[in-house]
């Protein structure tokens, strides 16, 4: 949910992606708490890669169609049953990878069948804030939201 599912082509080489700054940095938050994050997706992508490492994710999976095997991947990689870690999608390919998640969420502008099964539906549309809201959630829910408020208003 890292985008609003929008990829521009140029040519036979070039592709484009928007990404939105405060959901990078709800995950930078979330990191920053201990709670280790990964990244999968259908695609492969050269500007996917390189904005996860920016955001030092923990995992990169990509050309991953069957979400549920990334997701399973993704608990063996850290450690960690399913039914204690979250997932969040948007379309149909998610639905089996949310089942399996301890948590899910889906942005506003999922698929129905995606809300239907979702923990937590956002507000804010993919790419336009879901993940924030995700973020915010976890760590409003982790006990380090307001931490986290008074930290960067330099409260002592």
């Amino acid at each position: 949910m890292l985008t609003d599912n929008t990829f521009l082509l140029h040519g036979e080489t070039g592709e484009w992606k928007a990404f939105y700054a405060p959901d990078g940095l709800g995950l930078r938050l979330l990191m920053d708490a201990g709670v280790q994050t990964a990244l999968t997706t259908g695609r492969d992508s050269p500007i996917v890669e390189r904005r996860a490492r920016e955001l030092g994710m923990g995992l990169v999976l990509q050309g991953r169609r069957d979400k549920a095997a990334a997701f399973t991947e993704v608990c063996k990689h850290f450690d960690i049953a399913p039914a204690n870690a979250g997932y969040v999608g948007d379309d149909l390919v998610d639905l089996g990878a949310m089942r399996l998640a301890g948590f899910s969420a889906a942005p506003a502008d999922a698929r129905a069948e995606v809300r239907e099964v979702a923990d937590v539906v956002t507000a804010a549309r993919g790419g336009r804030g879901a993940v924030r809201e995700v973020c915010e959630l976890l760590l409003h829910r982790m006990g380090q939201w307001d931490d986290i408020v008074r930290s960067h208003r330099g409260d002592t």
